[in-house]
């Protein structure tokens, strides 16, 4: 028989390639601001580009890289511009990046302690910390009743906390016989839309999910809340949980957690809070004042890959009492069976998440903290606090534009005074020009333009350029 042909990269290969690789993303990063921000690619047009039939004999490592600047570039709206001031930023940073490449080249398989036990203490520990850089309540230690786990983002953690809500309201009997119809959530309407696909993916169903009025500042009111759940109490439905936003999508609104949370104990609720990216301005001691009132939390979640120079996808999502979460949650298949788990002594997140697989999340978030340190993050949340003030003073002062919505931290909404139509024009033009990327929001049904402040490279001259282009095409106007 002829002798076998190993088609894998030896570990001298892998070293050389690999350095190539490296080289490709440093340079990438060294000229992210001569690509135009937002794609500029024609539907259909990447895969037009690609060959018809997959390669039926190895291609050259060369060839690789040159198709991924041929093809893939073009198709790529670049997310780590400095320009980008779109949605809510997902940032990243060299020591995130490297750290999910070594956990790349581990290749772990973290659902068990068992199976690799620095993947899950690493995890516990990185949590812990995170609990008191951001001065959470100690009840969300993993020395306490509840901790901290990684999911991939705010939506799944948000579900985890629907579907640990539901069964603690149900004394655990919905994961056994279903919904009954008389469960009722509640959130505001300014909140995400991951509350919405939740509660249906829960079994809870969209006319169960009351949508709370907000204030002149895109705040939920809490007795608008106190009422609706007295109107279902009263017409027989079952109150269970109620999401709060700290940092809303639409606006960055800062719910009253507080006043919320004592309407949740008065009862019986499970309050969960949504920081998704706000959450990381707690850092900043002067920020801290969005989580007032978390104390009546029973679970909360914030996104280090928005905000915290953390590649996505990375989600934290603490509970206050983890055994309600792990009762909901867990299944044990006599394969999963091990010594460890049934001593009891350790935890498996597998039991804390909706996949039974989990990467290891936790080293990218460990390489951030132990590289920028608490004062590096620091520094950088406020410099994109301060910016984002600053081009809000900008809009202030220009008799075309209004502010649409307080600015708390580090996105501004705003409009030109034209309508509407006006301000798709300039939103149109600025993204077709790839000079920056900007996205939208209706709020008071008026069209209002966003400009979130938060990559990792973004500095005064990308934001003061930024002033010049809108200033620019709204001259057009």
């Amino acid at each position: 028989m002829p002798e076998d042909k190993s088609f894998h990269m030896t570990p001298d290969e892998f070293r050389k390639l690999g350095h190539q690789a490296i080289d490709w993303i440093a340079d990438y990063q060294r000229n992210i601001e001569s690509y135009p921000v937002l794609s500029q690619a024609a539907p259909g047009q990447i895969r037009a580009a690609l060959p018809v039939d997959p390669p039926a004999h190895s291609e050259s490592w060369a060839k690789i890289l040159e198709d991924l600047d041929r093809i893939i570039l073009p198709g790529i709206t670049h997310w780590q511009s400095p320009n980008f001031f779109a949605y809510f930023p997902s940032n990243n940073s060299g020591p995130s990046i490297l750290g999910d490449l070594i956990s790349s080249g581990l290749g772990v398989q973290g659902m068990l302690w068992a199976t690799s036990p620095a993947c899950t203490e690493l995890e516990t520990h990185v949590l812990d910390w995170l609990v008191t850089m951001l001065d959470l309540p100690r009840k969300f230690l993993s020395t306490s009743e509840g901790g901290g786990v990684i999911q991939d983002t705010a939506s799944s953690a948000s579900l985890c906390a629907i579907l640990a809500a539901r069964e603690q309201t149900t004394q655990f009997q919905a994961n056994q016989q279903g919904c009954n119809g008389k469960l009722v959530a509640y959130t505001s309407s300014q909140a995400h839309s991951s509350i919405e696909k939740n509660v249906k993916i829960a079994g809870i169903g969209a006319d169960n999910l009351r949508l709370i009025d907000v204030d002149a500042n895109f705040a939920m009111r809490p007795e608008a809340l106190k009422k609706q759940i007295e109107h279902d109490l009263a017409n027989g439905r079952i109150p269970f949980f109620v999401c709060a936003t700290v940092g809303t999508t639409c606006s960055n609104a800062l719910d009253p957690v507080a006043e919320i949370g004592r309407i949740c104990c008065q009862h019986d609720l499970w309050l969960h809070v949504d920081a998704a990216m706000s959450g990381t301005a707690a850092l900043c001691p002067e920020f801290r004042y969005i989580h007032d009132g978390i104390a009546a939390a029973d679970s909360y979640t914030f996104n280090p890959h928005k905000w915290m120079f953390t590649n996505f996808d990375c989600n934290c999502f603490y509970v206050a009492d983890r055994s309600a979460l792990i009762r909901t949650l867990s299944v044990l298949p006599e394969y999963l069976r091990n010594q460890a788990t049934e001593s009891g002594a350790v935890l498996d997140y597998r039991d804390w998440q909706i996949p039974l697989g989990r990467r290891f999340r936790s080293l990218k978030l460990w390489f951030v903290v132990r590289h920028y340190g608490i004062e590096g993050l620091q520094y950088h949340i406020r410099r994109h606090v301060e910016l984002a003030k600053r081009f809000a003073q900008w809009v202030a002062n220009d008799k075309r534009f209004e502010l649409a919505a307080p600015v708390p931290l580090n996105l501004v909404c705003f409009r030109h005074k034209g309508g509407d139509e006006a301000n798709q024009k300039i939103m149109d033009r600025l993204n077709r020009s790839g000079d920056l990327y900007l996205t939208h929001t209706r709020l008071n049904d008026r069209m209002t333009l966003r400009l979130c402040v938060g990559q990792t490279h973004t500095q005064a001259r990308h934001v003061e350029r930024a002033i010049e282009r809108i200033c620019e095409e709204a001259a057009r106007i």
